[in-house]
Formats: structure tokens, C-alpha cells, sequence
């Protein structure tokens, strides 16, 4: 099975962009994947690869939970801090990767990670999680689905992304590659093979600034990635959107979903 060459970094100068642009996870998604796991106020959760704290705020803020962070970048530890503070709540974040998984964090209710397992040694991470994890415990990864878009600017990415980040790229097509497999097929050969999903489905107007900056909030395109040619890239990334939408507006239907994984 495939694994991506662990980066510590990878992510640096994506911070902002991320906790500003990236789809949310929605609310009542949280709620139900709190509800199917009997979560409650005080339980143990933590978000392994965490980036700015979307889940660790969203759990500390709708469930009570005693949530930690954990993520190699700094500059996304910083940015989940100040996105606690404003949400109202208290987290604890630490630096570190799934690497570090020790008995220090047990005994945890349930481990959650938004669109940050695929950057794992995915089979060593679920063996490390399965001896820190209690007894009727989960593991739960976020991510969302593209249904559609109107008008539908990835195609443009996708080829300007290859045009401008080739190396980029190219590592984003190993994770797509059939010899990586999909998540559930790991799971499946796990402890955590008891698998359901909970989906969510949203329509959203978005606008072309919405768009170019979740764009930097990608590894593939990050202003990191694209060194010196992000402001070549910027101007023909959005000469691209203005052609799709000159008035800038674009609908996305997007599904934000949950696959928790119990133990059997």
C-alpha cells in the first residue's frame, strides 16, 4: 500500500487561507457523529491533524468534549488557537504528528480527522490509535464531496495546477492512484472495521475570492508550492474564473460527511 513521504511542513503558509476558506464542516454533521458515538461533555477527543481547528473548536463548542490538537505546523497551531479563543473555547494543541501517538492521550472517546489521514502511514496510525482509544471508542474522518459546480472551475485548476506545481501534482495523483485504496478498504483491514457514514449535504454561492483562496489553502497551490510563480499563477487562475463567471458568483452542492469507524 502506497504511503505519502511524511513533510512536517508541508502546509506552511496555508494557515490563513485555510481557516478562512476551506468548505466548514457543518454543525449539524458534528451533532450527529456526536450523537452516534455517545459522546458527552467532558469525553476525551483528538484531532489528529488538526490544522487550524475546525473540529477541535467545532467539538469543545457543540459537544463539550476535552479536545487535542495535534499538527506539525506551527503556523496552524497558532491559527487554531486564535480560532478557539474566538469561538468561546478552551483546547489544548500540541506539535506533533501521527508519529507521536503515545499513551500520554489515552484513554480517548474518539479520534477525528478532517482531510488529513491520505498524509498518514494510514495502517500504523490506526494500530497506534487502537491502544489509546477506549472501549467503545471511534475513529471518525471528515472530508466533503464536490457534487457539483456552476460554472465548474476545477477542470481549470486541475490543468494550472500541473502547468505551475508539477511535483505537486504529480504527488496529489500517487494519493488518487489505485495502489493507495480508498480509506474504507484500510479501515476494513483495521481494529476499526465497523464502518458507517453520515452526510450532509449543502448548497453554497461562492465568489471568485472564495475560490482563489481556498485554492492557497491547498498543498498543491500553496504560495509555498508556487514560490515564485504564485502571482503569475493568481492572474491566470482568475483570468480563467472571470471567463467562467463575469460576474464572479459560482453555486458549489457540497457534502460534508463522516465515516466513523468502531471497533467490532
Amino acid at each position: 500500500m502506497t504511503i505519502v513521504p511524511f513533510e512536517a511542513r508541508r502546509f506552511r503558509t496555508t494557515a490563513a487561507y485555510y481557516s478562512r476558506y476551506r468548505i466548514p464542516y457543518p454543525d449539524r454533521l458534528i451533532e450527529r457523529v456526536t450523537e452516534r458515538t455517545g459522546l458527552r461533555s467532558g469525553d476525551r477527543v483528538l484531532d489528529l491533524g488538526c490544522g487550524p481547528g475546525p473540529l477541535a473548536v467545532a467539538f469543545a463548542r457543540l459537544a463539550g468534549a476535552d479536545v487535542t490538537g495535534i499538527d506539525p505546523e506551527p503556523e496552524m497551531l497558532d491559527a487554531a488557537r486564535e480560532n478557539a479563543a474566538a469561538a468561546g473555547v478552551s483546547i489544548s494543541l500540541v506539535q506533533g504528528s501521527s508519529y507521536d501517538l503515545g499513551p500520554d492521550l489515552a484513554p480517548l472517546k474518539l479520534a477525528v480527522m478532517g482531510r488529513s489521514f491520505h498524509w498518514m502511514d494510514r495502517p500504523a496510525t490506526l494500530a497506534a490509535l487502537d491502544e489509546i482509544i477506549a472501549p467503545g471508542g471511534a475513529v471518525v474522518l471528515f472530508s466533503d464531496r464536490h457534487i457539483a459546480a456552476t460554472p465548474d472551475w476545477r477542470d481549470a485548476l486541475q490543468q494550472l495546477s500541473q502547468t505551475y506545481s508539477p511535483e505537486k501534482s504529480a504527488e496529489r495523483q500517487l494519493r488518487r492512484a489505485p495502489e493507495f485504496g480508498p480509506h474504507e478498504t484500510v479501515l476494513l483491514r483495521s481494529p476499526f472495521r465497523n464502518l458507517e457514514r453520515i452526510g450532509i449535504v449543502n448548497e453554497r454561492v461562492i465568489g471568485t475570492e472564495d475560490i482563489v483562496g481556498r485554492t492557497f489553502s491547498m498543498s498543491v497551490t500553496s504560495p509555498q508550492a508556487l514560490g515564485d510563480r504564485t502571482e503569475e499563477f493568481e492572474a491566470a487562475f482568475r483570468s480563467e474564473l472571470a471567463a467562467l463567471s463575469p460576474d464572479g458568483t459560482f453555486t458549489e452542492i457540497v457534502e460534508g460527511h463522516a465515516l466513523i469507524a468502531f471497533r467490532d
